[in-house]
């Protein structure tokens, strides 16, 4: 597995992918919001309380929202999942 700076990385040098879905502008969001909280991570290295309860929140949406990702769109809000739940068990000692 990749490690969570190297993911962060590559996430950052992902261009946002080409996809139509009535969800395109929540998944803005949990880009925004996750991306800010690894802006913070790195720069503080650590993580606050209410920056680990949104990452949870965003796992938690990103849950509900993967099944019906369109494919082209998949690796990359895949790979978002896998940073916020790379940097919960950062900030929880896992």
């Amino acid at each position: 597995m990749m490690d969570l700076r190297s993911l962060w990385d590559l996430h950052r040098a992902a261009d946002w992918p080409k996809f139509s879905s009535p969800d395109e502008g929540e998944l803005m969001t949990l880009d925004t919001v996750i991306s800010g909280c690894a802006t913070y991570y790195f720069d503080e290295q650590s993580l606050d309380g209410p920056r680990v309860a949104m990452l949870g929140h965003c796992l938690d949406d990103l849950d509900r929202l993967l099944p019906d990702m369109p494919d082209e769109a998949g690796e990359y809000f895949i790979r978002l999942r896998t940073l916020a739940s790379l940097l919960l068990d950062t900030a929880h000692g896992t």
